[in-house]
């Protein structure tokens, strides 16, 4: 089961389980050395899916403007190779196109998942660049409620 939740909805548990999932895999694994938890926590729709109580995937939307964010795409590395990524992918952008339809949707990506990102009709829309030291692309797609349009 999925859940979307605002950050002062989670848990005890899940905000814990959430942010050590986060710092293990971007700060201690990835050996990015930048403060993960920031202000937009506090805003944003965190949303995942727990396995035998663990956070199994988690990522979060960000509404910034006429764009929505999706960010901090995370598989636990107890439930890798699984498809769990492709799901949460999917997961999150059926969630932006249910409640944000008229919103650009863009993600910063690691440069080597450019093609999975591609995979979900994202377009690469910068050069490669250096985030904390991991070359990323920005990527985004047009709102959904365009491609309602151009069907009708």
């Amino acid at each position: 089961m999925w859940e979307y939740k605002k950050f002062e909805a989670l848990t005890h548990d899940e905000i814990f389980q959430i942010f050590k999932l986060r710092v293990d895999t971007f700060v201690v694994e990835q050996q990015c050395f930048y403060p993960d938890i920031d202000e937009r926590d506090l805003t944003c729709i965190h949303y995942f899916t727990k396995e035998d109580d663990k956070i199994a995937a988690y990522a979060r939307i960000i509404v910034d403007g006429q764009t929505v964010k999706l960010g901090r795409v995370i598989v636990n590395p107890q439930f890798r190779g699984r498809g769990l990524a492709r799901t949460l992918i999917q997961k999150g952008l059926d969630y932006i196109k249910d409640n944000y339809p008229d919103k650009n949707i863009s993600l910063s990506a690691q440069a080597h998942l450019k093609d999975f990102y591609s995979s979900f009709n994202l377009s690469p829309v910068s050069d490669v660049y250096f985030e904390d030291l991991i070359p990323h692309i920005d990527m985004a797609r047009k709102p959904y409620a365009i491609d309602t349009q151009l069907e009708g």
